[in-house]
């Protein structure tokens, strides 16, 4: 394949710059839509050729070159099942940006994220792109549940037999006995230190505020001690490349990575869209690529 053109929308740190980086497609220009100043430095860390072109909103997409690859992950606040659950009157209507910038770009293939929603906004999300979403667990590709909606028109995505791992095949947690004592008080009927994942399970899904010290930021063991997850153990269960993120502080580090795709995931989809451009070589070599 020769180099694309691609255009992400909501870029955040470019996990979808590292995917297709491994899934060894070529990249002629690579423009992103990004307004937090913190993941675009660590963009441009990592691929200082990415053509910053700031807000969504002021985007003309008539401007661009023809663009082969258009994706994105609107926000999701107004539809996860822990936000304030407004919908497309939320945050979350900056989707309708993504569907302005796709009928302007008119791209060869595109890809949306998003989590598990109502159904009602997915059927409108569907109806709007013109596909039905696949549903993939990121614990598929790695030790955390993270289930997303992907739609997408790169055909022939199926899923892989999963790995089946576990929290302690990814990070190698350093326990301590010593914890905050927020852990030990109620929520819901319980400890929260109750609800925190052993190391012999699947981590739950990472989050934007994990900074503030949330149950998604433990695990521990059967003796009742506690691990806090560093920034580099984030950037495992999001098979982000280690030290990545380096650059900002913890907190922004935490809130970029919580914000990000698994990129496994990502560069399995996009996998499909190589083997499309190159159908008549061997396609072995993708057994090394998730």
């Amino acid at each position: 394949m020769e180099g694309i053109n691609v255009l992400s929308l909501f870029d955040g740190m470019s996990c979808g710059q590292i995917a297709l980086e491994k899934t060894g497609i070529k990249v002629k220009n690579y423009f992103a839509s990004e307004i937090d100043e913190y993941a675009i430095k660590i963009a441009q860390k990592n691929y200082r050729d990415t053509i910053q072109l700031g807000d969504i909103t002021k985007l003309n997409g008539f401007g661009l070159p023809k663009i082969d690859l258009l994706m994105g992950g609107s926000p999701c606040q107004s539809f996860s099942n822990i936000g304030d659950g407004s919908g497309f009157d939320g945050k979350s209507k900056l989707f309708f940006e993504f569907i302005r910038i796709l009928n302007e770009v008119k791209p060869k293939y595109f890809l949306l994220e998003n989590v598990v929603m109502k159904k009602e906004w997915q059927d409108k999300i569907s109806e709007l792109v013109g596909c039905e979403p696949i549903k993939i667990n990121s614990d598929i590709f790695s030790a955390q549940n993270r289930p997303r909606l992907y739609w997408t028109n790169i055909p022939n995505i199926s899923l892989p037999k999963g790995k089946n791992l576990v929290i302690s095949d990814v990070i190698k947690p350093n326990f301590s006995s010593k914890y905050p004592k927020y852990l030990d008080m109620d929520f819901s009927g319980k400890k929260r230190k109750d609800l925190l994942k052993t190391y012999d399970q699947v981590s739950r899904c990472l989050t934007a505020t994990m900074y503030k010290g949330q149950v998604t930021s433990f695990c521990k063991n059967y003796s009742g001690d506690v691990y806090r997850y560093t920034p580099e153990d984030c950037e495992a269960l999001q098979t982000v490349p280690k030290g990545y993120t380096e650059g900002v502080s913890n907190t922004q580090r935490y809130r970029m990575l919580g914000n990000g795709w698994t990129v496994d995931v990502i560069a399995h989809i996009f996998k499909r869209m190589w083997i499309e451009q190159n159908p008549l070589l061997n396609v072995d070599i993708f057994k090394k690529i998730v």
